[in-house]
């Protein structure tokens, strides 16, 4: 009876020793989940809309789709669900023209660069945008799980372009970071502005600082004021209104999109004490008439005089929300938190 108590003893001692050591060695892998997580979003090449070479990322429950040929993020939505971003049916597949006099409205996300009142004594025209950021094809490079897509040098800027693509590997958010680096030509005073066009909307909320920094909350920047413009307790509100285009700045951090089954957030925090470019708006909203029923939550950085070899940097965060309540001031006020 003693030397099987005694074996018993041993084994469990050795058992003890073993679940201790396979401790100590996990604990040296912190990176094992991350990882794992990681490993669940694909990056796939696909033909969009008549595009080819288009890119799809995926984590399971959110897409984001690029196509580099037109140089923009075309699409963001929930997997399987309705897309976000407003895209141009009349113009699916469609190759860019950089020397064209008519805009390529095709939609989706795009860069800009800011102030646009400084295009025409840079480019010799006002509209429309400076070829490279607008009207050209990009490269895609697939670094892992994310995508960059990297512009030409703009013959007028000087400035070359670096978008690149994330998402998070388990929460329905992507990440936008866009980088100007000044390659070539004298400096230039430019900011970025990040444009992204979305599907009619039920309303269009933005989350303003207190006190904001305009004495009226927001700078009007067309000939009218926006369709059922209101500001009330720290939160923009308007709406599209078909028969008119409309555009204010304004110095918000988060702009709202909300939709019929889906809202979408996107954030970009401002800095303080830097000069912005539009009277000092570091986000915007543009809303535009019929028959393109479509609204711009776009977001600009700090003005930077850029040098050859320096770099601009702005970063976008988009979320994507399911619809909770029927009526949409609460649903924003709920996710902004006012």
């Amino acid at each position: 009876m003693k030397a099987k108590t005694l074996a018993l003893f041993c084994f469990g001692l050795l058992l003890a020793v073993f679940i201790v050591g396979w401790r100590q060695v996990t604990a040296n892998i912190p990176n094992q989940k991350a990882r794992s997580q990681d490993a669940q979003i694909t990056v796939v090449k696909t033909s969009y809309q008549g595009w080819q070479d288009s890119w799809v990322l995926s984590n399971g429950h959110v897409e984001a789709v690029v196509v580099p040929a037109i140089g923009r993020v075309m699409q963001f939505r929930f997997k399987d669900g309705e897309g976000t971003f407003w895209e141009n049916p009349k113009i699916y597949g469609k190759a860019t023209n950089p020397t064209s006099t008519e805009w390529g409205n095709f939609g989706g996300d795009k860069t800009w660069p800011a102030p646009q009142s400084d295009w025409e004594k840079i480019t010799g025209r006002g509209w429309p945008p400076p070829p490279a950021f607008d009207s050209m094809p990009v490269q895609a490079r697939v670094d892992g799980n994310n995508i960059t897509l990297i512009s030409p040098i703009d013959p007028f800027y000087g400035i070359r372009t670096y978008r690149t693509i994330r998402l998070h590997p388990q929460k329905p958010v992507m990440t936008i970071s866009t980088t100007y680096e000044k390659v070539k030509g004298k400096p230039k005073e430019v900011a970025v502005w990040v444009i992204t066009q979305m599907r009619d909307p039920i309303g269009v909320y933005a989350a303003l600082p207190q006190p904001s920094i305009f004495p009226q909350k927001y700078k009007k920047q067309s000939d009218q004021l926006p369709a059922n413009l209101k500001v009330e307790n720290g939160i923009l509100s308007l709406t599209r209104n078909p028969k008119q285009n409309h555009k204010i700045g304004c110095d918000a951090s988060t702009l709202l999109w909300v939709g019929e089954k889906v809202v979408v957030r996107i954030d970009s925090p401002r800095v303080t004490g830097v000069s912005y470019p539009d009277q000092g708006s570091s986000s915007e909203i543009y809303t535009n008439s019929d028959p393109d029923a479509y609204v711009e939550l776009e977001f600009l950085s700090p003005l930077k005089t850029l040098s050859s070899g320096e770099r601009i940097n702005l970063t976008t965060t988009y979320t994507l929300i399911p619809r909770r309540t029927v009526n949409a001031e609460q649903e924003a006020r709920k996710i902004l938190g006012r």
